[in-house]
């Protein structure tokens, strides 16, 4: 191997283990150094068929790349959902998910606390993130999707009705007709099975366990 090519390798490898260092030490990051660093060549190889847009300096997963990994690997099928997912993932909001919004996503998004994961279903549900609120609006259109695949468009437009009305009930704790990111954490502490109440935005046991074999093995292949 020349010696320039692999002084470029040794200066990349010192770049992510010093990157990792640096998000080991993230209060929201439960993975090791080591799977850190495997998640940051998955980045690498998951933007590599990209468009040629990260080619020319626009860095990080694309909103349809992370769709086809969402798709692909945790069996994730309503397009609303996993555009909301991606908003959550991407935290200053530019049209990217950077290496550490991947790292630090996928931290909440497969090792997170119960409150973490809260927050992050909000962030998912709410239009404008933890900042906003649900309301029966927001509700209606999380639901409609998935009521409409099962039934008879008019069977599910009554049923999404009710179950707005019931979601309204379970979680806005200060009945006033919307909810807030606090109305949504203490409904889900008093019963965890709300978390994803208004669709499924979390990875399946399955789902979760594939993926981290993933992560902890360096070796293995994967599909694109």
């Amino acid at each position: 191997m020349p010696a320039k090519t692999k002084k470029t390798f040794g200066t990349k490898r010192r770049e992510m283990a010093h990157k990792a260092d640096t998000l080991c030490r993230h209060k929201s990051c439960h993975f090791t150094k080591q799977e850190i660093e495997r998640l940051l060549q998955l980045f690498k190889e998951f933007t590599k068929a990209q468009t040629i847009e990260v080619k020319r300096g626009k860095g990080g997963l694309d909103r349809n790349r992370f769709r086809d990994i969402l798709h692909q690997h945790f069996e994730m099928t309503d397009d609303v959902l996993m555009d909301k997912v991606f908003r959550a993932f991407d935290s200053d909001n530019d049209g990217y998910i950077s290496d550490e919004e991947w790292v630090i996503g996928m931290a909440i998004f497969l090792k997170g606390t119960i409150e973490e994961q809260s927050r992050f279903c909000f962030g998912v549900y709410s239009t404008r993130g933890e900042d906003g609120y649900i309301s029966r609006e927001e509700m209606y259109l999380l639901l409609k999707n998935c009521l409409v695949q099962h039934h008879q468009e008019e069977d599910a437009e009554e049923m999404q009705k009710d179950l707005v009305e019931l979601a309204i009930k379970k979680i806005d704790f200060d009945h006033d007709g919307k909810v807030s990111v606090e109305d949504y954490m203490n409904s889900v502490k008093q019963e965890t099975l709300l978390i994803e109440a208004l669709g499924p935005c979390l990875p399946t046991p399955k789902c979760k366990d594939t993926f981290l074999e993933l992560v902890a093995d360096d070796k293995k292949k994967h599909c694109f």
